[in-house]
C-alpha cells in the first residue's frame, strides 16, 4: 500500500547551487552534495562524445573540478535566469577541455597522425555547445536510478518488497537495458503471488509510487513545479532517443 507522508526532497538544486557557490565554510560540504550527481554523465559526455580515452577523461575531469570549481569557485558564477544548472557545467567542462588540449597542442609536437585526432576531441563551439545525446541519456538514466533509489527505499521501509521486485522486473530494468520485461506467470513464483490480476495491481501502484518520487527527484534539481511535466517529457524522449 502507498504511503502519504511528507515530501521528502525538501531541499531545491538552486538552493544547494548557492550554498556550493558560496565561499563559506559549509561550501565543501554542499559541493559535495552538490556535484556527485553531474559526475557521471560529464564523464560519459568526455568519453562517448569527446572521444577520449576513459583515463584521460578522468584527469581531465578531475582537473576540470580542482581549477575551475574549487579554485576558481566556478559554482559562484552559476545565475538560474541563464538555464539549467546542468548545461552551465557541461560548457564549463567543454571550454576547459577545449583549451587543456590546445595548450598541449603549442608544447609538444604531436605525433604523426595524432593531432587530427585531439583536434577532433576539443571542437566545441566557441560559444559553449548544446548538451549531447551521450550526456542527456546519461543525465536521464540517472534521475531514473536516483527515483528507483528513492521508491526501494520507501518499499524497504514498509516491508513492500513485492511492489520493488515487480516493478524492477517489469519497467525499471527493461527501460534502462532495453530488454523484455519479465514475465507476469515468471514472477507469480518469484514474488510469492497467487495471480497475474494481483501481479498487475501490484504493478499499477508500483508505478504511481515511481511517478511520485521521479517528481519529487525533478523537483529536488529544479525547484519549480510549472516546468515538471516539461522536464519529466524531456526526459522520456531523451531516453527514447537513447
Amino acid at each position: 500500500m502507498e504511503r502519504d507522508g511528507p515530501q521528502r526532497f525538501p531541499t531545491t538544486q538552486w538552493s544547494a547551487v548557492a550554498r556550493a557557490g558560496d565561499s563559506g565554510p559549509a561550501q565543501s560540504h554542499a559541493l559535495h552534495e552538490l556535484l556527485p550527481r553531474y559526475l557521471g554523465p560529464l564523464r560519459a559526455h568526455l568519453v562517448h562524445h569527446k572521444r577520449l580515452e576513459s583515463q584521460r577523461a578522468e584527469d581531465l575531469l578531475q582537473g576540470f573540478l580542482a581549477e575551475k570549481v574549487l579554485e576558481r569557485n566556478l559554482i559562484g558564477g552559476a545565475m538560474r535566469e541563464k538555464g539549467r544548472f546542468r548545461t552551465f557545467l557541461l560548457v564549463a567542462l567543454d571550454r576547459f577541455v577545449s583549451n587543456q588540449l590546445r595548450k598541449e597542442h603549442r608544447l609538444k609536437r604531436a605525433p604523426e597522425g595524432g593531432i587530427a585526432s585531439l583536434e577532433a576531441a576539443s571542437d566545441a563551439p566557441a560559444h559553449g555547445p548544446t548538451p549531447s545525446c551521450v550526456f542527456e541519456v546519461a543525465w536521464a538514466r540517472q534521475v531514473l536510478a536516483n527515483a528507483a533509489e528513492q521508491m526501494r527505499s520507501e518499499c524497504e521501509m514498509s516491508n513492500r518488497d513485492d511492489i520493488w521486485q515487480i516493478f524492477d522486473a517489469r519497467v525499471l530494468i527493461p527501460t534502462l537495458q532495453g530488454s523484455e520485461p519479465v514475465p507476469y506467470e515468471q514472477l507469480l513464483a518469484q514474488v510469492g503471488l497467487a495471480d497475474v490480476q494481483t501481479a498487475s495491481n501490484l504493478l499499477i501502484t508500483a508505478k504511481r509510487m515511481f511517478s511520485r518520487s521521479l517528481k519529487g527527484v525533478i523537483r529536488d534539481y529544479m525547484g519549480e513545479d510549472g516546468q515538471l511535466e516539461q522536464e519529466i517529457a524531456e526526459l522520456r524522449a531523451v531516453l527514447a532517443r537513447g
